[in-house]
């Protein structure tokens, strides 16, 4: 049963992992490749764990902070996407889909950062 929650970033964070994870597997299994893709699904599944850990935030500060930790997570995925794409470990068609879901979370992320900040800077 999927981990959908109605909430945008949440939702499209945990679709994103599942890619992942399914981009991992034809990486190991057809393409033999471990190093840059155990790098690649570190990162990637770990955005929707820190967006749930940041829904149960101690603190507007942890809040912050994790979902900062998201963003450079995020950030970190579209990294190693585009290695294993100018490494011909996937073809572009993938390569552009699944960066322009990664670009998304990159997007939504930043928007959610500086808001809380700026939301945070206000409450002061």
């Amino acid at each position: 049963m999927p981990l959908h929650t109605g909430n945008l970033v949440a939702d499209k964070s945990y679709d994103f992992a599942n890619r992942i994870v399914k981009a991992y597997r034809y990486l190991k299994y057809e393409k033999g490749e471990t190093i840059l893709s155990k790098q690649l699904v570190r990162s990637g599944t770990a955005i929707r764990a820190l967006i749930g850990e940041a829904k149960f935030a101690q603190s507007k500060k942890d809040f912050i902070n994790k979902n900062y930790i998201a963003l450079k997570e995020a950030n970190e995925s579209v990294y190693w996407l585009h290695l294993l794409y100018e490494n011909d470990y996937i073809n572009e068609k993938t390569f552009q889909s699944i960066q322009k879901d990664a670009q998304e979370l990159v997007a939504l992320l930043v928007t959610i950062v500086k808001n809380a900040k700026q939301n945070a800077e206000a409450q002061q």
